[in-house]
């Protein structure tokens, strides 16, 4: 849910990236904030687990302009992949205001992509989110490696509702702003046409 700073004149929505361990979430988040211009970013805050490390920072895109005269700001997070931090998963996913699924294109994780995208579903429900109108798109990371499944075998599995589809090899940016760019262009209509939102003087 879109958070309204009228103080400020800003709107926030949280956007997360979700999807299985270490499949490229992370590094989805990493190259955004080292390509992002300085003054359009907060600090990115790591939280790291046994594991892998689940990120967070503001990204004040400077080329969007103003809806109904307020600025737009993102929260960009990850989520830990492995199905132990469930808790923290569905945490991180409340108030969500679109989902950036990352898949892994490697067939060795073809039934963790299954698994995550099950899981996604579920917390979203759990947190009183629909899944079905969520801003929502899905990357298919780690193309350029040999044991990546075909696209068309990963779309048929993964695609759940006719969501835009990107092949990504995120280490080197493939894919990565496309993926972006499109769910901050599904939240912004969202919010232009009404969203509900949570408001601070």
């Amino acid at each position: 849910m879109p958070f309204i700073n009228y103080a400020a004149r800003e709107i926030t929505c949280k956007l997360v990236y979700y999807g299985p361990g270490l499949g490229g979430k992370t590094t989805n988040l990493q190259w955004i904030y080292q390509n992002t211009q300085r003054e359009a970013k907060g600090k990115m805050v790591t939280l790291a687990t046994e594991s892998e490390r689940t990120l967070f920072f503001d990204l004040l895109p400077l080329s969007l302009g103003k809806i109904r005269g307020f600025s737009t700001r993102f929260q960009l997070y990850t989520v830990p992949g492995q199905i132990f931090y469930d808790a923290s998963r569905k945490l991180i996913l409340k108030g969500a205001d679109g989902v950036a699924f990352v898949a892994d294109s490697q067939a060795a994780r073809f039934e963790a992509n299954v698994e995550s995208l099950r899981n996604l579903k579920l917390n979203l429900e759990e947190n009183g989110l629909d899944f079905e109108t969520i801003p929502y798109v899905l990357q298919l990371n780690k193309r350029d490696l040999p044991t990546a499944l075909p696209v068309e075998q990963l779309v048929e599995a993964l695609r759940c509702r006719n969501e835009p589809v990107f092949e990504a090899i995120a280490p080197q940016g493939v894919g990565v702003v496309e993926t972006l760019k499109a769910l901050v262009k599904q939240s912004l209509s969202r919010l232009k046409a009404g969203a509900p939102a949570t408001t601070r003087v």
